[in-house]
């Protein structure tokens, strides 16, 4: 064997797991770490060796390549274990990161086991996240003697020893071959039409191949792009050129042929992030980085996933780069300028941070611990968790304080998602095939949504992809009880109850889901006219969602279905359009409606709630008294914040009791809330208001006058004449009234905040001027001696 420039440190790693078990290696790529240190550990451990990795091809590739360094073909010394694929190893066994969890569940001291690698840890795959927290838990309880490494790429090191209590870290020197990258001269222009950006791809891939002599790994985001590119290449690359796709939805035969060596000539390898890590494709000594990742982010509040295409991390570019260095001198080409790599995110967001959390919340539960109990690199997000262990509850899967049910034991040694576990359990034996194929890539190219025709073609057609589900199927079958005779429609609907959606009305194929969330299907589709699907696949638009994948389900089928979970309820909503609340009962299963009628006896506190709605739209109507009142209790210290803003938020505790009879716009334009806003005052806050922000003042004749408090000072306006005889100012407290003093034509004709110093100064410029105005009222010399009055003189006097 060739030197690699991990030999070099596997003594460090060997001293670090004699003096404490565990070690965290970082080691860059082609510096051979997955290649050499399971070897390594042969002599120094006692039991089997397992080593995860996070795909089936990387695994699978890994195991052949130890199994070859020992002079032998997998099932010697060196084994294998995936999902629907093993090969018995003696000494060191390679498995797909569930696999570990698997094991864990069923024997948690992992018997026999004395070394558990975790490779390419850097990709923060959800499972080698919780692999890690529980190995980690088990060490500490039950194994001591387990020996644990941890081994990266390009991740921090540091936080990962820290959370091994303080494990050593062993750095080894990069790839064994120096790679040189070349940019952009200047970014790319903003592909302006579909097929644009695959367009400057191929460019790039054939300036690289008409500089280089050697094979060329090509980074693409998804399968549709590689399709594209790989259409755009054909004809144009050198002679010697043979383009091979690679993507994890392909045939295992053509996977391989992507990564062993050409006859003849030399390959263009299409991949997407499969190839970024644990494989060593032979003869590759270019790598073209096209800069995109394709990434699945869900939404826990509409339950959905969706894939987005991103800009690759800083860390994912140095990997992808390190594929040209492996077993010679490369050359990267990135698609992208070097004043753009600043800008790129220095690593991939964590699985656990954007992914389903379904399963590792089921996982947790059969496991017994919070995930805050657990050595969580980083911790799952509350909100995420939360929704995940509703829908478990749903399904049966855990009880209502979140623990694993009997049920939920059974759905989790399914090695399928939660929701087709649940549905294999209650369907049986036919929902095998479904089973397969909802765990499965669509195997139809058609954007026609019917779930009736993939299992047609499962039945009847041929080609690999088929094949596979096939198998996959058969896999399932062995698992699974025989169970009822259902529809189809019926059998996935198990897995999404809350997917199930009711068509709403009008010419598009709109439906509301049950969920809550909306969703349409594309026009034309033949599944359109449906009154009611199941949403299998959804694009995971927030705002309403594509339909891909869905099936058709009858009201009688969802009613034999779900009998317990359809129920009447009373419905009181402001309704907008009428301008009034309206009261209905309905038979509803989650938010579909079924049946739907006049509630003749709604519950009045119901109305009154809905009412609020409706003034929550209409906004406040104060009456002018109302809003004197309010003014008066603005100017006291301690009293009820009455403004705008507070009794909008507040309007259930003040305003509920009092509209009781109110239930529609015109009822709410003739309410006066002044009773409402007088009952949020007790005993004692009213006599205090009254006394020092009276609501009233009393003229010389007995009258009383409102108040107005809602200028800068409290103001009455009332007619000179009824001041007559008022020989001191009055006060509201020690605040002096304004008073605006009109004339017999109600027209303002003097305010003062002082009637004595008025009458003894301004007074007889106002009487001379309004005698010859208004000379049938009275106008005497000294109005401090005069009656008030609001008489004129007679006529004739």
């Amino acid at each position: 064997m060739s030197d690699l420039p991990v030999d070099l440190v596997i003594p460090l790693v060997l001293k670090a797991l004699a003096d404490q078990g565990t070690c965290v290696l970082q080691a860059p790529p082609g510096a051979g770490k997955t290649s050499r240190v399971p070897l390594a550990l042969l002599d120094h451990v006692v039991g089997r060796i397992i080593m995860l990795e996070p795909r089936r091809l990387a695994a699978r590739a890994a195991a052949e390549r130890l199994a070859e360094q020992c002079g032998e073909a997998p099932g010697g010394l060196v084994g294998y274990r995936m999902r629907g694929d093993s090969v018995p190893g003696s000494r060191i066994e390679v498995v797909t990161e569930g696999i570990l969890t698997r094991m864990l569940q069923s024997d948690p001291d992992l018997p026999g086991v004395g070394a558990v690698i975790f490779d390419e840890f850097h990709e923060r795959s959800l499972h080698a996240d919780l692999g890690l927290a529980l190995t980690w838990e088990v060490r500490q309880a039950l194994r001591p003697d387990l020996q644990l490494i941890v081994m990266s790429a390009t991740l921090d090191a540091d936080p990962v020893a820290a959370l091994l209590d303080d494990a050593p870290v062993v750095t080894s020197d990069g790839r064994a071959f120096p790679v040189e990258t070349r940019w952009l001269d200047r970014p790319a222009p903003k592909p302006q039409r579909h097929g644009a950006w695959e367009r400057q791809v191929a460019d790039l891939v054939l300036t690289a191949a008409q500089a280089s002599t050697g094979g060329i790994l090509v980074f693409l985001p998804g399968a549709g792009e590689i399709r594209r590119v790989a259409h755009m290449l054909a004809g144009a690359l050198p002679s010697d050129c043979v383009v091979r796709p690679l993507y994890g939805a392909m045939p295992f035969k053509d996977q391989r042929a992507a990564i062993r060596p050409e006859p003849s000539g030399r390959k263009v390898v299409l991949s997407t992030a499969i190839a970024e890590t644990s494989l060593t494709i032979e003869d590759i000594r270019v790598v073209v980085d096209a800069g995109r990742a394709r990434r699945a982010v869900f939404d826990p509040r509409s339950g959905m996933s969706r894939l987005i295409t991103t800009p690759v991390s800083r860390a994912e570019a140095t990997q992808r780069a390190g594929r040209a260095g492996r077993i010679a001198p490369g050359v990267a080409y990135r698609m992208w300028s070097k004043a753009e790599d600043g800008a790129l995110p220095a690593f991939a967001p964590p699985e656990i941070m954007a992914a389903d959390l379904t399963g590792l919340a089921l996982e947790l539960a059969q496991w017994g611990s919070s995930p805050c109990d657990l050595a969580f690199l980083t911790q799952p997000p509350a909100q995420a968790l939360g929704e995940a262990q509703a829908l478990l509850r749903t399904l049966g899967a855990l009880d209502a304080d979140n623990r694993i049910t009997a049920h939920g034991r059974a759905v989790a040694r399914m090695p399928v998602h939660p929701r087709i576990g649940h549905m294999l359990r209650r369907a049986g034996l036919a929902a095998a095939p479904i089973a397969a194929l909802l765990s499965s890539r669509d195997p139809l190219d058609t954007r026609d949504s019917d779930l009736a025709l993939r299992q047609r073609a499962l039945r009847d057609a041929r080609g690999p992809g088929l094949a596979q589900i096939r198998e996959d199927a058969k896999r399932i079958a062995k698992l699974v009880p025989v169970g009822d005779q259902m529809s189809l429609g019926e059998t996935v609907a198990l897995a999404y109850p809350d997917r199930i959606g009711q068509r709403r009305k009008g010419d598009a194929a709109r439906y509301v889901l049950s969920g809550g969330k909306g969703a349409y299907l594309d026009d034309g589709d033949s599944l359109a006219s449906q009154p009611f699907i199941v949403a299998c696949d959804l694009d995971g638009d927030t705002r309403e969602a594509r339909i891909r994948l869905a099936a058709a389900l009858t009201v009688g089928e969802l009613r034999r279905l779900f009998a317990d979970q359809i129920d009447w309820h009373g419905v009181c909503a402001w309704s907008r359009r009428e301008g009034r609340v309206v009261a209905r009962q309905q038979e509803r299963f989650g938010a579909l409606v079924l049946q739907d009628r006049i509630w003749k006896d709604a519950d009045p506190d119901e109305i009154s709630r809905a009412m609020l709605d409706g003034v929550r739209q209409l906004g406040l109507r104060l009456s002018p008294a109302a809003e004197r009142f309010r003014a008066r209790v603005a100017l006291i210290d301690g009293m009820p914040d009455m403004s705008d803003d507070a009794l909008m938020n507040e309007l259930a505790d003040w305003l509920l009791p009092q509209i009781t009879d109110i239930r529609s716009a015109e009822d709410w334009k003739k309410f006066d809330p002044l009773d409402a806003l007088r009952a949020m005052l007790d005993w004692e806050q009213m006599q205090t208001l009254d006394r020092l922000a009276p609501a009233h003042f009393t003229t010389p004749l007995g009258r009383k006058i409102p108040i107005d408090y809602s200028g800068e000072a409290p103001e009455v306006r009332l007619k000179l004449q009824e001041m007559f005889g008022q020989t001191t100012h009055p006060m509201i407290g020690r605040t002096p009234l304004r008073v605006t003093l009109l004339s017999p034509g109600q027209k303002p004709v003097q305010t003062t905040q002082d009637i004595p110093g008025f009458w003894a100064s301004s007074y007889a410029d106002v009487r001379r001027d309004m005698r010859g105005r208004y000379p049938r009222h009275p106008w005497p010399e000294d109005p401090t001696q005069a009656d008030p009055t609001l008489r004129a003189k007679p006529r004739g006097t």
